[in-house]
């Protein structure tokens, strides 16, 4: 009989897969021995493999090369990086040995570009395209950036008063981009987005605002819509949209010549998952030439702003099954030794789905689990509705302990969680380790970040004169969490 975990894999999925292999009985994440990473640096356990953002970045121009030469595109590609995805230097900086941009989202993103001006990490030429609602702040240090010579700085009018404004911030001329409110899709609560100008409004925005205005030149049209680049109706259908405001505009405004289609690319949530990336780029690229030739206007250089598609699968989180919890006759409760609301908040606020995958014992009998986390609320847990199938791991053994981790979850996940802040229930944040490869090819590793004591929580909490109690430097709010293991 086919029983061991091993087998229901191969009878579920093609496996293994580019960055799943296994050795023996344990997982390799990339080639990464994650056996060996649990038995050095122990669980809970968070890692980033940065290679991998370096991979995804190329294998994206590479697609959009391939595109524009197939269909003799006259448009020049660039590719941006959303720093809101993950601002931690060692994501920028591997981000930056790939000759790409950066686009921002808030005032403290403008500190950031600075720092990694000063450091020599980021050139002159580079493009910052500033996004989001932008406030005081925000207007603020894009024009010290303007003034401070970053001519390739265009902030993204996101409403009607943010031109006044960065006029009179910036002393001498700028471009800027104008970013579309488009319509969202009709599941959700609101029609349009909150973000950018009406597709009716933007011809009337430029005329009224820009047009003779002799200190401002309108450079790029940003597109941007909340589902992603997906193949499906709504986004061709807006995309079209985007391309008739950009048509009209450009007959009107010679100083057009982008065309920011923002939007993500997906992410690997499944070993099941499929998506053309080719394709789509080709079809994008296709409708943009078809579109432009048509109307005989000059066809934009492309943007996009890639974010998740960047980070997102890099990075790793390794649990322990600590204890199994049987409820009732169905219903068997796997305890991790952390938390999922604070360390994969995503898996809480948004239901998303993540690779769940043991690292040990493949060839072992499987069972039906949920994963309850730490916190005592009863929406610490991830299901089968987020991971889309029901959940079969390795049978529960206290004298074999189990492994797990989740995969591709190197965005957002930091930031939305509060990194090095108070964490619910006072859930220690766990250790973080960095993996590269040296010029030999051999995997490197680097402590980043250590688990979180109490007395760290107690300082955020106003403790500070709190005696220092016997156990409290271990960080160990759980006798289990931060256990050395097995």
């Amino acid at each position: 009989m086919n029983t061991k975990y091993i087998d229901l894999i191969d009878q579920t999925y093609y496996f293994p897969q580019e960055e799943f292999t296994l050795q023996e009985e344990f997982l390799r994440f990339h080639g990464i021995p994650l056996n060996e990473l649990v038995e050095k640096y122990g669980s809970p356990l968070k890692f980033t493999y940065l290679p991998k953002i370096s991979q995804n970045i190329n294998l994206a121009k590479q697609w959009f090369a391939n595109a524009i030469e197939k269909h003799g595109y006259k448009g020049r590609y660039h590719y941006c990086y959303c720093t809101k995805s993950s601002h931690f230097q060692h994501v920028l900086h591997e981000v930056l040995n790939n000759e790409v941009h950066i686009e921002t989202s808030s005032a403290f993103d403008i500190d950031i570009v600075e720092r990694l001006k000063a450091a020599g990490r980021l050139k002159d030429d580079t493009y910052i395209i500033c996004n989001g609602f932008k406030r005081e702040r925000y207007i603020e240090n894009i024009g010290r950036l303007i003034n401070e010579g970053h001519q390739n700085c265009l902030p993204i009018i996101d409403n009607y008063e943010e031109l006044d404004l960065l006029c009179d911030e910036i002393k001498d001329d700028f471009q800027v981009g104008i970013r579309i409110a488009s319509e969202e899709e009709p599941k959700f609560e609101f029609y349009t987005s909150r973000l950018g100008i009406g597709y009716k409004n933007i011809v009337p925005f430029y005329e009224n605002q820009i047009k003779d205005n002799d200190k401002v030149e309108l450079k790029m049209l940003h597109f941007f819509i909340n589902t992603g680049i997906r193949d499906n109706s709504y986004y061709w259908n807006e995309l079209l949209k985007c391309l008739k405001v950009y048509i009209k505009l450009k007959k009107i405004c010679p100083s057009l010549d982008s065309l920011n289609i923002g939007g993500g690319f997906p992410t690997k949530n499944s070993l099941a998952f499929e998506y053309d990336y080719q394709y789509m780029i080709d079809e994008i690229i296709n409708q943009i030439n078809i579109a432009c030739k048509e109307a005989n206007v000059a066809v934009p250089h492309i943007f996009t702003e890639f974010g998740s598609f960047t980070v997102g699968e890099s990075g790793g989180a390794i649990y322990e099954i600590l204890y199994q919890k049987q409820q009732n006759d169905r219903e068997k409760w796997n305890m991790i030794d952390s938390s999922f609301i604070t360390t994969l908040p995503d898996t809480w606020a948004i239901n998303k789905r993540f690779i769940l995958l043991p690292i040990n014992r493949w060839n072992d009998e499987y069972e039906r689990v949920l994963l309850g986390g730490l916190t005592c609320d009863s929406d610490d847990y991830y299901n089968s509705e987020q991971n889309m199938n029901a959940i079969y791991l390795p049978k529960f053994k206290r004298d074999k302990p189990l492994y797990i981790g989740f995969f591709n979850t190197g965005a957002y996940q930091e930031t939305i969680g509060g990194f090095g802040g108070l964490q619910h229930c006072l859930i220690p944040q766990p250790k973080h380790i960095l993996i590269d490869k040296d010029a030999n090819g051999e995997f490197t590793y680097e402590v980043f970040s250590q688990q979180q004591r109490a007395e760290d929580l107690l300082s955020i909490l106003g403790y500070n004169d709190a005696p220092e109690k016997e156990g409290e430097k271990t960080g160990v709010l759980d006798e289990r969490v931060g256990a050395t293991p097995h």
